[in-house]
């Protein structure tokens, strides 16, 4: 894709792109300064819908906040999700106070410590347990507060998902209870707090609808083992997630309906006849939040340096880790960029151009000698798919310089 494939969604008014209906000049003088992260409600809502309209009916939709816990996103969303998850207590309590009810949210991660995990069985939240460690906590502060605590284990699978960013299943992981020791622990502490399922969740950002499908029949299957070493039927089946967006030119956006199809054939078929009292869910952070973000930073100097041009911009890889390929990646490739007030000018006669940020580190690189249009002292950069793990999986706190603004429009 494109980075205009990318600007599509939002629209574009005069040559500059439009954000919630707004052009982008107008909405920066409306923050009042850059850079900043804007969010396109009308976007998100789009995406919602698209899911709603494609998924069975039967599987509940939640929000992995991780993805993003801006206190307005999460507001949003909790009038158009069915659950939340988080992953810490913070999260939990961002969550809560939207009004969505405590039995909705689900609260994973390794390393939940005494005290959140108290906090977790107080307000009655389900914990996905990671731990046998976990476990003795979870039935300790239950017998301290006289609740009985509500548990779904989360389950390292004996597979892996294969073409995810990040694999979070298969082989030594610190995610989860590995699958063969599940019977084992199930019969030393289901009968001592209220085990209402599972959650397998092998990968994440997978753009092959065929290895998402594969995985889910796999997850049904093993949770078919597990199922029969529960004391009560099975009511909550957590497929987890992991659907991707499209970050660079070679991607593809997932084929989401051929998704839903297999996930109705498994809905309708297996998992009604093996777990008629489970409602399965389908947890979701990047996919629901990612593509509805945009990154806005202003050129402050243009520069050339033996021949090769760049473009200095109030913004960097301590609000952009991601898309200065320093996540993860193996390979840095180009997240799609725009200059926002220019759409449609003809790319820069002097060529290919390097956006780079405000840092004093060679990292701090937000393209790499892209074709854009000519952009010069206060235009506008935009970064696309800034939706998801933009600023709170990014070092704001380096070299000490303002955080950026956030908006949701």
């Amino acid at each position: 894709m494109t980075p205009h494939d990318h600007a599509a969604p939002f629209g574009t008014i005069d040559a500059e792109l439009r954000i919630g209906g707004q052009p982008l000049s107008r909405l920066t003088a409306r923050v009042g300064r850059t850079p900043f992260f804007a969010y396109d409600r009308g976007v998100l809502d789009t995406r919602i819908d698209e899911l709603r309209s494609a998924l069975p009916p039967q599987v509940e939709l939640s929000y992995a906040m991780k993805a993003n816990p801006m206190p307005a996103i999460v507001q949003h969303l909790s009038s158009r999700v069915d659950r939340i998850d988080v992953a810490s207590a913070g999260e939990m309590q961002h969550a809560l106070d939207t009004g969505i009810r405590p039995e909705k949210v689900s609260f994973a991660g390794p390393g939940k410590t005494p005290e959140e995990i108290r906090q977790a069985v107080a307000a009655g939240v389900i914990i996905e347990v990671e731990s046998p460690t976990e476990i003795a906590r979870v039935v300790a502060a239950g017998d301290a507060l006289g609740v009985a605590p509500r548990v779904a284990v989360r389950v390292n699978p004996d597979f892996a998902v294969k073409d995810s960013g990040m694999r979070m299943g298969g082989g030594p992981q610190q995610f989860g209870i590995d699958a063969e020791h599940v019977p084992a622990f199930l019969a030393e502490w289901a009968r001592r707090v209220e085990v209402v399922g599972f959650h397998i969740f092998a990968g994440s950002q997978n753009l092959n609808a065929e290895i998402i499908a594969e995985a889910q029949e796999r997850t049904v299957d093993l949770v078919t083992t597990l199922a029969v070493h529960l004391p009560k039927p099975l009511r909550y089946l957590n497929l987890g997630g992991g659907f991707g967006i499209p970050y660079t030119e070679r991607d593809r956006p997932l084929d989401l309906a051929a998704v839903a199809e297999n996930l109705r054939r498994l809905v309708d078929g297996p998992i009604r006849d093996r777990f008629p009292e489970a409602t399965p869910v389908i947890e979701l952070g990047r996919y629901l939040v990612g593509e509805c973000g945009v990154y806005v930073t202003r050129v402050i100097d243009r520069k050339t340096s033996r021949g090769k041009t760049f473009l200095v911009v109030d913004g960097g890889m301590h609000h952009q880790l991601a898309a200065s390929g320093n996540f993860g990646q193996a390979i840095r490739r180009n997240y799609p960029v725009i200059v926002g007030n220019r759409i449609g000018a003809p790319s820069d006669a002097a060529g290919p151009v390097s956006v780079v940020g405000c840092l004093c580190t060679p990292l701090d690189l937000l393209a790499d000698q892209m074709e854009l249009p000519r952009a010069d002292i206060d235009d506008l950069i935009v970064i696309f798919q800034q939706g998801a793990y933009g600023l709170t999986a990014s070092p704001t706190a380096f070299l000490g310089h303002p955080a950026p603004a956030e908006v949701l429009v």
